[in-house]
């Protein structure tokens, strides 16, 4: 039997950096999931820096990218350390299910519609009336979608000026108003920058690995976060008015991603906690289960040497460090569990395509 994946390998190690050519389906799946997702970064970002004059705006937003990029940066370079730990793979999964779920089931859209505005760049408009929202209406959307600090830009903290104050002196203060509320839509901005800039990272570390000759794969969808959300968030709008369901199917894609650093989590994480002195008689407890999870382990392994066409690529076990084995492995194109992780995301992927059922015609009477 011919072994398509020796005969078709393009690896490449460049810098100590392996690209190989299902990395270009994760980079490709990369773009359209920050594509969609910039949307509502973009919008948010929209609505903060519309409280600003029009001087500002442009400035605010490059304030913003300047901070985007620096944090990213960061955050990639500590969470290909940080996913080495077993509960960071537990807390950036339940994140990721939690903000997909919480977008899908609990946030209410349906009074609302995303269109481009005069600008050319994403913005909301009332969902029956098609008119623009109300200045109370704004300020209740940007409480609801930035995540932290919002009262900062929704309210004012400059009071009115007294009915006796000498219209030159009100006017001094105009000024610094504006340059304090300059600085703190900033601030604002770069807080929502980080918020947004936490799903993504997770997404591309759950699909990349977080194998150090994958950090690449990292920082491209890092950087495609950002240039997405500052660019090219347009042309997604447009996606989503013809294929309304793209916004679904990307929320389900981020559920996947999620469940996928779960299982990685429950599955693949050495679960003796040997040297915790502190867990007491509950030792034995998890020593029990590893032995029983490495046994599982390698029964499943035996069964894929033996009984699955495909097999499995031979292990890598890295000198000075414990090897600890793996029940899944989701980069590995041969493996069960990986076919069926990107059959699921072509399925939720494919499901973005499909049209909206059409409203029932009323019966001729």
């Amino acid at each position: 039997m011919i072994d398509f994946f020796s005969v078709f390998p393009l690896a490449i190690n460049i810098f100590g950096q392996s690209v190989e050519s299902s990395d270009l389906v994760v980079i490709g799946l990369l773009i359209v999931l920050e594509g969609l997702l910039s949307i509502d970064n973009a919008l948010v970002l929209g609505m903060l820096v519309k409280r600003l004059p029009k001087h500002q705006r442009a400035k605010a937003l490059s304030y913003g990218l300047i901070g985007a990029f620096v944090f990213r940066v960061i955050a990639i370079c500590l969470s290909a350390y940080l996913l080495q730990w077993t509960i960071v793979k537990f807390i950036g999964g339940a994140y990721l299910v939690y903000i997909a779920v919480k977008h899908l089931f609990w946030d209410d859209a349906e009074e609302e519609l995303v269109v481009l505005d005069k600008e050319g760049q994403p913005g909301l408009v009332d969902a029956y009336t098609g008119e623009e929202l109300t200045e109370e209406r704004l300020k209740t959307e940007i409480e609801q979608r930035v995540p932290i600090a919002a009262s900062l830009v929704t309210e004012e903290s400059i009071e009115t000026p007294a009915a006796n104050t000498p219209p030159e002196q009100a006017v001094c203060d105009v000024p610094s108003h504006n340059n304090w509320k300059f600085w703190k839509t900033v601030a604002v901005i770069e807080l929502t920058d980080i918020a947004f800039a936490v799903d993504s990272i997770l997404a591309a570390m759950a699909l990349a690995g977080s194998k150090s000759d994958k950090l690449w794969v990292v920082v491209a969808g890092g950087i495609l976060g950002v240039i997405l959300m500052r660019f090219a968030a347009s042309i997604f709008v447009r996606l989503l008015e013809r294929y309304p369901r793209f916004e679904v199917s990307a929320y389900l894609l981020v559920i996947v991603i999620g469940l996928k650093l779960l299982a990685d989590w429950a599955f693949n994480s050495d679960w003796s906690f040997r040297g915790w002195n502190v867990l007491g008689s509950w030792q034995e407890t998890f020593s029990a289960i590893e032995s029983h999870r490495r046994s599982l382990t390698e029964a499943y392994l035996h069964w894929i040497d033996s009984s699955w066409f495909l097999g499995r690529a031979a292990e890598q076990h890295i000198d000075g460090i414990e090897h600890i084995p793996h029940l899944l492995d989701f980069h590995d194109l041969r493996r069960p569990e990986c076919i069926a992780f990107w059959l699921t995301m072509l399925t939720c992927f494919v499901y973005g395509f499909m049209p909206r059922n059409a409203p029932p015609k009323n019966p001729v009477s």
